[in-house]
């Protein structure tokens, strides 16, 4: 294709030797490269190859790198300007090399020069768009749209990676080859074992997402249940799982946003799982106030939410996952959550890092997605299937690396100085 910018051995010439001069300095270069035109360029001598990078068209680097920022990158990949064949998480620590690589002035003049001598992308932008939220950052109305912007993507594109029971936070392992279900059976438990469920009680659980909890509590530990989300495709396969179950006498899930729960009936135990993110950190003192408002005396809240490090980015711009995954998500460093819990009065009893089984979690969603690409394509679009791999790996490869972290935090309400917390955990390592 001349396209008036030279040939495509002419594009694919410079890419190699843009790619060659970046990548320089790092090793060991385990990886390969393979162009439109089948030119390639191997891994280093002695590393077997963990993943290829594929170059769809003459104008992929310049769609990849021209404004340096990650979520260019994500973009040229979620549409299909390149491709990664192979292990996508082991990909990352390359482009983090290559968004924190800093040129001399006249490197940087002669890089961007080549990038314009390339071709404009080709790759057409259809399937899943940036979300485009309307009023205040997490209004009422506004944290619906961002809500639901990722819950109603498809109830059957999550079924397709999701355990049966589709609980769409961290597993619980005992080893790293455990069975998915296995283990999220496992999480489930051990959230009841923590917050000490008796039968007869109360729970509340928010942002509770397709029931799984919920519905594990009342089978297992016989509680009178209420589940809440924003979203109505998870309402409707939660409320079908229950009456399944025949236990719509126990539980319900509903449509509804966390600080419109009645609270004139307190509850004896609340728990929130994974729902935290997405309330952001000015609204913080709200939510763990209405969490106190909701909980009776003497009762727990197990709060379950990822964290940032304090050396989390600064950048105002949105990010990959904000612009196309979770908008408006800010997860927040834990003692800035458990400062805002203890604000509103709670006694924080336990806070345990499970972030090594969130890693485990998001490999096993990794490989059962890859493993269902035709289906996850029927069922919304080979972007939005491209954004989620991505999006999944990258965020194993953050935890793994400890750059994200994910706790459960244990918040009692005291009642005149009593807890109601016996003087062990004991109980929490005793499956029932």
């Amino acid at each position: 294709m001349a396209n008036g910018r030279g040939t495509d051995d002419e594009a694919a010439r410079t890419s190699l030797l843009m790619l060659q001069s970046l990548l320089k300095d790092y090793h060991p270069r385990d990886f390969a490269f393979r162009l439109w035109n089948g030119s390639t360029w191997d891994a280093e001598p002695d590393q077997s190859v963990r993943f290829t990078m594929v170059l769809r068209h003459p104008g992929s680097l310049r769609s990849m790198f021209f404004s340096h920022h990650e979520r260019a990158l994500a973009q040229a990949y979620i549409y299909d300007d390149f491709d990664i064949e192979g292990n996508l998480e082991s990909a990352f620590p390359m482009a983090e090399f290559l968004l924190r690589l800093r040129l001399r002035l006249a490197d940087r003049a002669l890089f961007v020069s080549k990038l314009l001598s390339l071709p404009t992308s080709r790759a057409p932008r259809v399937g899943r768009q940036a979300a485009k939220l309307r009023g205040a950052t997490h209004s009422f109305e506004r944290d619906k749209q961002a809500v639901t912007y990722h819950y109603n993507t498809s109830n059957d594109f999550f079924a397709l990676y999701l355990d049966r029971r589709m609980v769409y936070s961290c597993a619980y392992f005992e080893n790293p080859d455990e069975d998915l279900d296995i283990a999220q059976e496992r999480k489930l438990d051990y959230i009841c074992r923590k917050l000490r469920l008796k039968p007869g009680e109360r729970l509340l659980d928010i942002g509770c997402g397709w029931g799984g909890l919920v519905i594990h509590a009342v089978k297992k530990y016989g509680v009178k249940a209420l589940g809440i989300t924003l979203s109505e495709p998870q309402r409707d396969l939660a409320s079908r799982r229950i009456r399944e179950d025949g236990l719509q006498d126990y539980c319900s899930v509903e449509v509804r946003d966390y600080r419109h729960v009645d609270e004139t009936v307190p509850y004896d135990k609340l728990v929130s799982i994974g729902m935290v993110e997405h309330v952001g950190e000015e609204n913080l003192n709200e939510y763990f106030g209405k969490a106190w408002r909701l909980l009776k005396p003497g009762g727990v809240f197990l709060n379950h939410g990822i964290a940032h490090g304090r050396g989390a980015s600064s950048d105002r711009n949105p990010t990959f996952s904000q612009a196309y995954v979770f908008p408006d998500g800010e997860p927040v460093p834990i003692s800035v959550s458990t400062r805002a819990a203890e604000n509103a009065g709670f006694e924080v009893r336990d806070v345990e890092s499970l972030r090594e089984h969130y890693a485990l979690t998001l490999r096993h969603w990794v490989r059962r997605l890859e493993a269902h690409h035709e289906g996850a394509v029927r069922a919304t679009d080979e972007a939005t299937y491209r954004t989620w791999r991505l999006f999944m790996s990258g965020s194993a490869y953050q935890f793994w690396i400890g750059a994200n972290n994910i706790y459960q935090s244990l918040l009692s309400k005291q009642d005149r100085g009593r807890s109601g917390l016996p003087l062990t955990r004991s109980d929490w390592y005793s499956a029932r």
